[in-house]
């Protein structure tokens, strides 16, 4: 018998919902710890960003990325959640557009 244990993330949803970046995670577990629906695991190799184990279970409640003191995480908004407004000022004329949730440099 196999005495290994191999843990293998949900392929249930399409695309990634959580994105931690690896250069400015410093593997502290506190998204893991403060993550309402337990969305990760900790990694077993210390100092490491946690596992996105159950990416269904994402409520979009963005305790994790409020938790990371580092700026680690982001969240992957579906499409249908993603919100922009645009506006006409009437004295100029000018257009005026703020999209929330924009990746930075995209």
């Amino acid at each position: 018998m196999n005495s290994k244990a191999v843990l293998a993330p949900s392929p249930s949803r399409n695309g990634k919902v959580i994105e931690i970046l690896e250069e400015k995670c410093k593997g502290c577990n506190r998204c893991v710890e403060a993550c309402r629906s337990d969305v990760f695991i900790p990694n077993l190799k210390k100092g490491k960003p946690p596992i996105v184990f159950y990416p269904e279970e994402c409520w979009y409640c963005g305790c994790c990325i409020q938790e990371c003191k580092h700026g680690a995480i982001r969240l992957l908004l579906p499409l249908y959640q993603r919100i922009a407004i645009n506006w006409k000022d009437k004295a100029t004329g000018e257009i005026n557009y703020v999209k929330i949730n924009k990746k930075k440099g995209g």
